[in-house]
């Protein structure tokens, strides 16, 4: 036994070597210093922020180098990501660069090429192995500001290629950065359990500053977050938090560890946090591998004792710098109300749950909710300014994350208009704005999927694009035709660009920005002359903007 244990040991220190050695075998991207805008893991809507987001100064077109030998994998054009290039390496892993300027020839001409060809600004090329073989420190493309992008940097995403998992890219370059700065706490937030536990006599979330927190009377069960933020030499930015332990009265109850995660986990972030608080305990639904608990209860507490009870919570970077936050919950007994439900408006996340109301039907297949949820169901009409042609359905009065798509569908009032495809499902947010979740009609319904439950209504879109020449007077000059492009409903479904009548590649390299532009291509637009540009834009219920200018280059 005793050699069978020396020999797992062992074992399991030579992995651990290897892996050392595997990360020490990759070069930074850039060859100045390196800071960061974003690090792995920070909470973002509806997933984690999977990669490091590096510094560039400001600016665009920096030479991106691969990290070590492999080859070109793919190599992408997409709103969402701008140009993007993934690569694969000798050993073991991955990587994503996102957000690029362009690429280098002579992948940039087979890029534009299939452009073309597909008359698409969105394209994927899927390379052999041995078409694009690359070196450490080689440079595969330069550093921009495309896609969703809020400032040039580089996105780097690193990859376990066996698993297929995101992993923390900083770990291969602790040797080029300095960190002495620990991350901070900003305040903690208590979750009594629905009818089990009570907070300063409240049955709901509350919160608390971590300045000069007094005693917190509370009872039964609850769970805990915390709100806080990691910081590093020289910067401004703050970053997400690489480990939170919480400890109650000298025991560990529960560990975060942000190292990994597989695009399947991607949405648990909705059950992990609430807002910006990470919680401490481990809803039923939520298997994230990140989340630990050691107390036999997913980290939730049971206050039944009036004492005070003595909570540490101990926050890392992945430099190891460390702080520590202690409060104290004093224990008193106060009254639980048990609230009452109609058991129809009971959803379990361990079972299939069904809903059917007039003009309403709803499917939330097991395994899609992280937790139960009481449902505070309302049909209500527009009595304002009759802009909707159902009734107005609230599921709950908050918004209710799931981790995949429900079949969602509701009945019309009445149908104005005979044309079906004007018709969509729009949510409702609890700000009282609205955003299409899409939707078909079939047999007196609009059916659609959605992601959360909230408040939903069948709405009307007969309103074309908006599309606008922007200084037109400076195309020539710039080289560039750019339009502005707006859709008040349900958004842009495609659109098309014709010089002359021939396919022209209009492409938006920024969507935070509402505007498409054309690089004028002396290979397909004759200089010396006045051209015709068509742009025709359609939104995702088929209404259509067509507009035509004329310019001379």
């Amino acid at each position: 036994m005793i050699k069978y244990i020396v020999f797992i040991f062992i074992c399991c220190s030579l992995k651990g070597i290897a892996q050392e050695k595997k990360m020490q075998n990759f070069v930074p991207p850039f060859d100045f210093p390196l800071t960061f805008s974003g690090n792995f893991g920070e909470l973002r809507a509806n997933h984690f922020h999977g990669g490091l987001d590096f510094k560039t100064g400001g600016v665009t077109g920096k030479p991106v180098r691969a990290l070590g030998n492999g080859y070109i994998s793919r190599i992408r054009v997409t709103n969402g990501s701008g140009y993007v290039l993934d690569v694969c390496y000798d050993n073991g892993y991955s990587t994503i660069n996102r957000h690029l300027q362009s690429f280098l020839s002579p992948i940039a001409d087979r890029v534009k090429q299939l452009q073309y060809e597909k008359e698409s600004w969105e394209i994927e090329i899927i390379p052999e192995p041995n078409e694009y073989p690359v070196k450490a420190g080689q440079q595969i493309a330069w550093s921009g500001n495309t896609g969703y992008s809020f400032g040039p940097h580089l996105h780097l995403d690193v990859l376990e290629t066996e698993s297929g998992d995101y992993v923390d890219p900083m770990p291969f370059f602790l040797s080029k950065v300095k960190d002495t700065r620990p991350p901070k706490a900003e305040s903690i937030m208590l979750f009594p359990q629905w009818g089990k536990g009570v907070v300063e006599g409240k049955q709901e979330q509350i919160a608390f500053s971590l300045v000069n927190i007094r005693p917190i009377e509370a009872w039964g069960v609850i769970g805990v977050g915390i709100k806080a933020y990691d910081y590093m030499d020289g910067v401004s930015n703050h970053y997400g938090v690489y480990s939170v332990s919480l400890a109650v009265d000298g025991k560990e109850i529960f560990r975060s560890t942000v190292n990994r995660f597989s695009q399947e986990e991607n949405r648990m972030i909705n059950s992990w946090t609430y807002g910006q608080y990470m919680k401490s305990f481990i809803e039923p639904g939520n298997t994230l591998r990140m989340l630990k608990t050691f107390n036999g209860n997913r980290g939730l507490v049971t206050i039944d004792e009036e004492r005070d009870y003595h909570f540490v919570y101990t926050l890392k970077d992945v430099f190891g710098n460390t702080s520590y936050y202690r409060f104290v919950i004093h224990g008193r007994e106060q009254s639980i109300l048990q609230k009452k439900y109609n058991d129809k408006y009971f959803f379990a996340w361990d079972r299939t749950n069904y809903l059917h109301e007039l003009g309403l039907s709803l499917v939330v297949p097991k395994g899609v909710l992280y937790d139960n949820v009481l449902l505070k169901y309302k049909m209500s009409t527009d009595s304002t300014n009759n802009e909707y042609v159902s009734y107005i359905y609230q599921l709950t009065d908050h918004i209710v994350p799931l981790h995949t798509a429900c079949d969602l569908q509701i009945g019309l009032r009445r149908k104005p208009l005979t044309d079906t495809t004007k018709y969509y499902v729009a949510c409702i947010t609890p700000k009282g704005t609205k955003y299409s979740v899409g939707g078909k009609y079939e047999n007196g319904y609009i059916k659609t999927k959605i992601f959360e439950l909230g408040t939903y209504v069948v709405a009307i879109d007969t309103i074309a694009p908006e599309v606008v020449a922007i200084n037109k007077q400076q195309w020539r000059k710039n080289g560039k035709i750019i339009y502005k492009i707006k859709d008040k409903e349900t958004g842009i479904s495609s659109y098309r660009g014709t010089i002359d009548g021939k396919y022209a590649l209009f492409g938006r390299p920024n969507i935070t920005k509402p505007y498409w532009e054309y690089k004028i291509d002396p290979k397909y637009v004759k200089k010396g002359k006045e051209h015709i540009v068509e742009l025709t834009v359609t939104d995702e219920c088929g209404n259509t903007k067509l507009i035509n200018d004329r310019f001379f280059w």
